[in-house]
C-alpha cells in the first residue's frame, strides 16, 4: 500500500510539474512578454504626448521663427536669386576689401519643395580682410550656409592669401510649381 501511495504521489507531482511547465510556456511567458511590450509602448506614447504638448506650447514661437526663415530665403526665381546672391557677395567684398577672383555657381534641386544655389567663391587678400569677409557672410540674415572653407598662401610670408568658400543659398519652392 505504501508503494502504490508513493507512486500516486510521484505521478501527481509529475503531472503538477508538467502542468506548471505547460502553464509557464503557454500562459505566463507570453503574458509577461506582452505586458512588457505594452509597458514599453505606453512609455513611448507618453513621451510622444509630452513632446506634442511641448510643441503646442511653443507653436507661436516656432511659427514665427519659420516665417522669419522663409522671409530670408532666396527668391523662387532663379535669375532673381542669382542676382541677390551676387549683390550680397559684391557688398561683402567691398566692405571687407577683398578681391573676388572667381565665382562658380550651380543650381541643385534636392527635393520637390526646395532648391539650393551653390556658389564657390574664390577671394584674395590678407588675413584680416578675409576674416572680415567670412564674418560678413556669417552675419548676413540671408538663408545661407557655409559648406567648405579653404585657405592657401601665395607668398612665403603669408601676406597674400587665397580663400575658397562654398556657399549654399536656400530657395523654397511651394508645392505645385
Amino acid at each position: 500500500m505504501q508503494i502504490k501511495n508513493r507512486q500516486q504521489k510521484l505521478v501527481m507531482v509529475a503531472l503538477v510539474a508538467v502542468a506548471l511547465f505547460a502553464a509557464d510556456k503557454l500562459l505566463i511567458s507570453p503574458m509577461t512578454t506582452a505586458w512588457d511590450a505594452r509597458s514599453k509602448r505606453i512609455a513611448q506614447l507618453r513621451t510622444q504626448v509630452e513632446d506634442g504638448a511641448q510643441l503646442l506650447r511653443r507653436q507661436e514661437s516656432i511659427r514665427s521663427r519659420w516665417q522669419q526663415i522663409r522671409r530670408r530665403t532666396l527668391p523662387n526665381n532663379t535669375s532673381a536669386a542669382e542676382q541677390q546672391l551676387y549683390k550680397a557677395i559684391d557688398s561683402w567684398a567691398q566692405e571687407s576689401r577683398v578681391n573676388i577672383a572667381a565665382i562658380t555657381p550651380q543650381w541643385k534641386r534636392d527635393a520637390d519643395d526646395y532648391m539650393t544655389y551653390q556658389c564657390r567663391v574664390e577671394a584674395t587678400g590678407n588675413l584680416a580682410t578675409l576674416c572680415r569677409f567670412l564674418y560678413n557672410i556669417e552675419k548676413d540674415p540671408m538663408a545661407l550656409k557655409l559648406d567648405a572653407v579653404e585657405l592657401g598662401a601665395h607668398d612665403k610670408e603669408g601676406q597674400q592669401i587665397t580663400l575658397a568658400v562654398q556657399i549654399n543659398g536656400l530657395v523654397l519652392t511651394p508645392q505645385g510649381q
